[in-house]
C-alpha cells in the first residue's frame, strides 16, 4: 500500500529594493535573497524625478528585485508634507515605468537615527559627516522587513505542496 503525505514547504524568495529620495542624493539599500537583512547598496545624484526612476528601476532589475519600497518622510503629526508628496510622485513615476509593485513607507527620522548610531559607536565627526543616505535607505528597508505588512506580503507568496512516498 502507498502512502501519500503532504508536505508543505515555504520557498520565500523576495528580493527588496529601498528608495529614500533626497533632495541631492537618493539612498539605495537592498534586501537579501530571502527578505530578511538589509543593506545600504548605493547613493545615486538626484537629477530628475525621470532620470532618477529610470537608474532605480535598473538597479532593481540587475539585483532581481521582486518590490521598491519608497520612503515618504511624514511631518510630526503622520501628515503628508511637501517632501513625502516628492516621494508619492517618484513613486508615481515608478509605478508608470516598471511592472513592479511600489510600495510608500514612512521614513521619518532615518538620518537622525543614523546620526545617533554613529554617536553611539564612537564614529569620528569627520566620518560622521559623510554621506548617509544609503544607510538611512537600509534602516527604512529593515523597518519595512521587520513589519507586518511585509509578513503579510510573504504568506500571500509560493506556499508550495509536494508529495513524498
Amino acid at each position: 500500500m502507498k502512502t501519500v503525505h503532504q508536505v508543505h514547504i515555504i520557498d520565500f524568495t523576495m528580493r527588496v529594493l529601498a528608495v529614500d529620495p533626497g533632495e541631492k542624493n537618493i539612498g539605495i539599500a537592498i534586501s537579501d535573497a530571502e527578505g530578511v537583512l538589509a543593506r545600504p547598496l548605493k547613493i545615486i545624484k538626484h537629477v530628475s524625478r525621470e532620470k532618477d526612476a529610470e537608474q532605480i528601476i535598473g538597479l532593481a532589475e540587475v539585483h532581481l528585485c521582486e518590490l521598491i519600497v519608497v520612503g515618504q518622510a511624514l511631518d510630526g503629526d503622520g501628515q503628508v508634507g511637501n517632501k513625502a508628496r516628492s516621494a508619492q510622485k517618484l513613486a508615481g513615476v515608478l509605478a508608470q515605468k516598471t511592472g513592479l509593485p511600489i510600495q510608500l513607507w514612512d521614513e521619518s527620522n532615518t538620518s537622525s537615527r543614523i546620526h545617533e548610531i554613529d554617536l553611539q559607536v564612537g564614529r569620528s565627526r569627520k566620518k560622521r559627516k559623510a554621506l548617509i543616505d544609503d544607510r538611512a535607505a537600509a534602516l527604512l528597508l529593515d523597518d519595512f522587513l521587520c513589519s507586518a505588512q511585509f509578513s503579510t506580503i510573504k504568506e500571500g507568496v509560493n506556499g508550495k505542496k509536494t508529495e513524498a512516498e
